[in-house]
């Protein structure tokens, strides 16, 4: 398997564990907007991961073979993440906006956490 397939598969594994974790949040705690918020916004990041990877197999396939490359799916990434807000801001009182914002980078912070983390793993092993 290729690194970056590799790294993907990481990705996808985190946020759902992530999002196992802010469902149990929301059934067991007083904050259900709150974590309302954060579900939406990781399903929004989750669906923005998914069309990235999808852009980057049809840009790398384009490239190996010679076609045309076209869109990595930029339009449909912000149109999620609009979507998100507009949920959030049609329903104020079950889903935070804040923190459907707070999910929508989630995909970010999960990648710059898992880029220390190999890094780190590859200095101690060089060791």
């Amino acid at each position: 398997m290729s690194e970056l397939h590799l790294m993907n598969q990481r990705y996808f594994k985190y946020i759902i564990y992530l999002l196992a974790i802010y469902v149990l949040g929301w059934g067991f705690t007083e904050y259900r907007d709150v974590f309302l918020g954060l579900i939406t916004g990781t399903v929004c990041s989750l669906f923005n991961l998914w069309t990235m990877i999808r852009g980057q197999k049809r840009f790398s396939n384009a490239v190996e073979y010679g076609g045309k490359t076209g869109s990595l799916g930029m339009l449909s990434r912000m149109a999620a993440a609009g979507l998100g807000v507009l949920i959030s801001l049609r329903y104020p009182e079950e889903v935070s906006l804040v923190a459907t914002a707070i999910g929508i980078v989630t995909i970010h912070i999960v990648i710059m956490i898992d880029f220390l983390i190999q890094t780190l793993r590859n200095k101690l092993e060089e060791r």
